[in-house]
């Protein structure tokens, strides 16, 4: 991904793009009706009165109504894990939080229309995407077998995986420089698809994936733990980005030599 970038001697910008977040609370208006809002917003009389606690349909103006639910993801969390969890499908999740990719980060706050009334179709998608997933398990546990074959894209995926466990734990010196994704004109979606205005404070770093495999997690001296989830043309070697949300944090941060952790 192309940012706004500090270094020493020079600014480089680029494009990005904003989407629209879905919000969790909805303020009552005049003339508005439990039946009118779960329309606009996918859901049911039912499954608002149980989510906001209401004993009848009296609504009134400026009364604020959760909509949605929100689900904090911690570490080991997948999506397929959390559709299941809560009834709903891992297509459902990145529709309704914008996401291009399975990636999702700890800490990060997903967006949850729990809908009693699902359809047939989306029971149907989500006991496909259990049965994939028991599938995916059963193809790992025969995984040392000589004979079998394996497609080029998976043994790529476990070799990523290799390199990142043996790298869990190792502290390297790296130079590092820092970008926002807020510029004129800009768009903010990183080499792993996480878009970086619609979440501004997400801790992300650049990297040059020979060093620091995508998807690795790890703690950058002074900035706290973080997901290698982007690239840069000027990232390579012992060199890393950090985002953060505005350009003074990342003049303030200038260029600085850090220690950088593999956490896993």
């Amino acid at each position: 991904m192309r940012k706004f970038l500090v270094s020493v001697g020079f600014v480089a910008t680029s494009c990005f793009f904003v989407l629209p977040i879905s919000a969790a609370e909805y303020e009552v208006e005049e003339g508005d009706s439990l039946w009118k809002i779960a329309q606009e917003h996918n859901t049911t009389v039912a499954e608002l009165k149980e989510i906001n606690k209401l004993d009848s349909d009296l609504i009134f103006p400026k009364q604020m109504l959760e909509i949605d639910r929100e689900y904090k993801v911690k570490r080991g969390d997948t999506l397929s894990e959390i559709a299941l969890e809560h009834d709903v499908t891992v297509s459902d999740l990145k529709e309704w939080n914008n996401l291009e990719t399975d990636l999702i980060i700890i800490g990060e706050k997903l967006t949850i229309k729990v809908n009693k009334e699902q359809s047939e179709a989306n029971k149907e998608e989500k006991a496909q995407e259990v049965n994939k997933a028991e599938e995916t398990q059963e193809v790992s546990n025969t995984e040392e077998t000589p004979e079998a074959s394996e497609p080029e894209v998976e043994k790529q995926s476990n070799t990523s995986s290799k390199e990142s466990s043996e790298q869990s734990g190792e502290t390297i010196s790296v130079t590092a420089t820092a970008y926002t994704a807020k510029c004129d004109g800009c768009s903010g979606i990183t080499a792993t698809g996480i878009n970086l205005l619609e979440n501004p404070n997400m801790k992300v770093i650049a990297v040059d994936p020979s060093v620091i495999p995508l998807g690795t997690r790890v703690h950058v001296e002074g900035y706290g733990e973080a997901i290698a989830a982007d690239t840069g043309g000027a990232i390579k070697g012992n060199k890393i980005d950090i985002h953060v949300p505005t350009k003074d944090e990342a003049y303030d941060w200038g260029v600085r030599s850090v220690d950088v952790t593999i956490l896993d």
